[in-house]
């Protein structure tokens, strides 16, 4: 006897969201990823003192995501859990590293930098943010299963919405194209 993935979103959660709903969400997650480049390239101003800022980060991130929601939960669907470290400049530029059991169960990472953005809607806990990056992991029969594969390589693009519990911890819900939710915690280390 197999047990339920206990990722379900189950009937009502599927209806609610909805076949529209979960294609716009993957269709905005593959044009960010297929558009950075080219605004790499038409837009320099937007890059512009990223190395400086990398250069002046002062702080470490330690993050942990125990847990993942699948939109479309599938029989071979397996634990998706994540842990990585991120170097954040007083701007809110960072990168990072992040290694993970991708939704096959197939060991990942992700190579990124991103941008982080506090006070969204006037509340100083409420954080918006964005990264973009190179990730490794989705080899063989799940090839397929992201965007612009090539031998395991492909772009990837996670928003964010991060709330700062304390000062130096917070919860953060990554958007993961179509696919679903990583649920993630945050951990200052000054």
């Amino acid at each position: 006897m197999r047990i339920r993935n206990r990722t379900s979103l189950g009937e009502s959660g599927r209806a609610a969201l909805g076949k529209a709903g979960r294609a716009a969400i993957g269709a905005f997650a593959t044009a960010a990823a297929l558009a950075a480049p080219a605004l790499a390239w038409a837009q320099p101003a937007l890059w512009s003192g990223w190395g400086d800022s990398i250069a002046r980060a002062d702080q470490w991130r330690i993050v942990v995501s125990p847990y993942t929601q699948h939109w479309r939960p599938s029989d071979e669907h397996r634990h998706v859990w994540a842990f990585g470290a991120e170097r954040a400049g007083p701007d809110g530029r960072f990168w990072g590293l992040s290694y993970f059991t991708n939704s096959f169960g197939q060991p990942s990472a992700y190579a990124f930098i991103g941008q982080r953005y506090s006070g969204v809607l006037g509340q100083p806990s409420m954080y918006v943010q964005w990264s973009g990056g190179i990730m490794y992991g989705y080899t063989g029969k799940y090839q397929s299963k992201v965007p612009l594969n090539v031998r395991g390589f492909s772009p990837g693009f996670v928003p964010s919405l991060g709330f700062q519990i304390t000062p130096r911890t917070s919860l953060q819900y990554n958007l993961l194209g179509d696919a679903g939710v990583m649920f993630q915690v945050t951990h200052d280390w000054r």
